[in-house]
C-alpha cells in the first residue's frame, strides 16, 4: 500500500490508468474508494494517469485529532508530497466538495505544480449563514459517533445510502473529522487568491447545492474560469451522477490537451 509522507504524517494514495497524471481528491467523510464507486476512475483511466489520495483523517491515510493538524497549507503540501513520491513535477486536479475546497488552497500555495484545476460543490469565500449552519450541525452529527452519524446518512439519503459509502463512514474516525472542520482554516475565506488564478478552472455545482452562489460568485473574479451549472442537483447528487458531471469534465480536460 503506497504511503507519502508530509512531515511525520503518511498520506495514502493509489494509481490506476496511463496518461496525463489528474489527481483526484474526495469529500469531507469519504475516501479515495467513492471515485471508483461513482464510475470517475473507469471514465477516466484509459486516457490519464489517476492519482487517488485518502485526504488526511480519511481512509488509510493518518488520522491526527487535533485542529492544527488540518491547516490548509498542510492538507495542500499532502498532495504535493504525493507528486513527489510518485516523481511527478504537475499534473491536472479533480476535488469534490473538501476536495475543492483544498484545490483553491492549491492555487493559493502552490500553483505551478498544476496544469489545471477542476473544482466542484466548493467555493472559497467563508460559509455564510445556512452553510455555517450546516457545518456547525455535522460538528454535532459527528461528535456523536459512527452509528448516530450512520442513522443520519440514511435519513438523509435514503435509497441513495450505497453499501459502499456506508462502509466507508462505518470505518471513518469521527474524532479525526471534528479536528478538521473544527480547523480554524476550515471556514476562513480565500477570496484574495482568486484574482491571482492564472490556469486554467473549472468550477461546477449542482443548483440545490448550498454552495452554488458562491461557485457560481467566484468565476467571476478569476480570470481563466468556467462556471458549469447542474440543474436540479443538490451536493450529493453532483458527485454520485457522475453521467452528469463527467462530460463536462472530459471536455475541460481534452481542451487542456489541445494547448
Amino acid at each position: 500500500m503506497p504511503y507519502a509522507n508530509n512531515q511525520g504524517v503518511r498520506i495514502h494514495y493509489e494509481v490506476e490508468g496511463n496518461g496525463p497524471p489528474l489527481v483526484l481528491l474526495h469529500g469531507l467523510g469519504q475516501t479515495l474508494e467513492a471515485w471508483l464507486e461513482y464510475g470517475y476512475v473507469e471514465a477516466l483511466k484509459d486516457k490519464y494517469q489517476l492519482i487517488l489520495i485518502d485526504v488526511r483523517g480519511h481512509g488509510d491515510s493518518d488520522k491526527p485529532h487535533n485542529p492544527e493538524a488540518y491547516e490548509l497549507k498542510l492538507l495542500v503540501k499532502d498532495v504535493v508530497a504525493v507528486l513527489d513520491d510518485l516523481e511527478v513535477h504537475k499534473s491536472h486536479f479533480l476535488g469534490y466538495s473538501m476536495g475543492g475546497w483544498i484545490g483553491f488552497g492549491i492555487a493559493k500555495y502552490t500553483p505551478k505544480r498544476f496544469y489545471s484545476l477542476m473544482l466542484g460543490g466548493a467555493h472559497p469565500y467563508k460559509p455564510n449563514a445556512a452553510e455555517q449552519a450546516d457545518i456547525d450541525s455535522g460538528i454535532q452529527i459527528w461528535k456523536k459517533g459512527k452509528e448516530a452519524l450512520i442513522a443520519e446518512a440514511e435519513k438523509q439519503l435514503g435509497s441513495k445510502m450505497t453499501p459502499g459509502l456506508r462502509a466507508r463512514l462505518m470505518a471513518s474516525d469521527p474524532e479525526a473529522i471534528v479536528a478538521l472542520m473544527s480547523s480554524q482554516d476550515f471556514t476562513r475565506s480565500l477570496e484574495d487568491v482568486l484574482p491571482t488564478i492564472r490556469i486554467p478552472c473549472l468550477v461546477y455545482a449542482g443548483e440545490a447545492d448550498l454552495s452554488y452562489s458562491g461557485a457560481k460568485e467566484c468565476v467571476k473574479n478569476m480570470r481563466n474560469a468556467t462556471f458549469v451549472s447542474l440543474p436540479s442537483l443538490d451536493h450529493g447528487e453532483a458527485i454520485y451522477q457522475s453521467n452528469v458531471v463527467l462530460p463536462y469534465i472530459t471536455k475541460f480536460l481534452a481542451k487542456m490537451s489541445q494547448t
